[in-house]
């Protein structure tokens, strides 16, 4: 939704005196930077991450095979999110740790669903290096960034992936009933943190748009941060 400050040319700066020149074609990179700043693109996230829980809890007799198959479909849908979100980071440094996790989610996603019959070991290894991986890329980030509006929860949201990882990696689960249980307990928990980071950033973009037209500096800040 927000955009960077000064993208508009001026009237007539740049075209000819006879008329307006061809329009300019969107910039795909540009179209995918505004999508990844948007909230609801964060919340659609976050709803990618709460229906695989939700349907792992209520369905917790699902064989070894359903819940590789839905662990991962639920890690590309990941994957395709975080590798948008990657465009809306306005500073080169910050795209490199979300780059890395859209990756990473992607050949997670697809080692799941190459071998669906894989031992639960095999996949409680791939889901909780994948969390704890993501957890601490994500840390990285919120830590990096120096003017986040709503570092808590990206903090919050870094933690709980990174407990989440180290749980199932700890914890082995002896049986794919108990295995899908403890998947869809924490994500669950990871959907719901996602959903309350999107609203946060809801409220920023908000704040910031009412801030607007008083051209008061404070929110303005906030527009410019993605």
């Amino acid at each position: 939704m927000t955009t960077s400050p000064g993208r508009a040319p001026g009237p007539g700066a740049q075209y000819e005196p006879d008329g307006p020149g061809p329009p300019r074609a969107a910039d795909p990179a540009e179209v995918l930077a505004a999508l990844g700043r948007s909230w609801t693109w964060i919340l659609a996230s976050a709803v990618a991450t709460l229906v695989p829980g939700i349907l792992l809890l209520v369905w917790p007799e699902a064989t070894l095979h359903v819940v590789a198959v839905l662990i991962g479909l639920y890690l590309l849908a990941a994957g395709a999110f975080r590798f948008v979100e990657t465009f809306a980071r306005r500073e080169q440094g910050h795209r490199l740790p979300s780059l890395l996790l859209a990756v990473l989610y992607v050949l997670a996603g697809v080692l799941c669903l190459r071998d669906p019959l894989q031992t639960i070991t095999a996949l409680s290894l791939i889901v909780g290096l994948v969390w704890l991986v993501s957890g601490m890329l994500t840390l990285y980030t919120a830590l990096a960034a120096p003017d986040l509006p709503h570092r808590g929860f990206v903090l919050g949201a870094a933690v709980l992936a990174l407990v989440a990882g180290v749980v199932v990696l700890a914890l082995p689960a002896e049986s794919a009933r108990a295995l899908t249980r403890l998947l869809g307990l924490w994500l669950v928990l990871l959907g719901l943190a996602e959903a309350g980071l999107a609203f946060a950033w809801r409220a920023a973009l908000r704040r910031a748009t009412a801030g607007t037209p008083t051209a008061a500096g404070p929110s303005g800040g906030h527009t410019a941060t993605g």
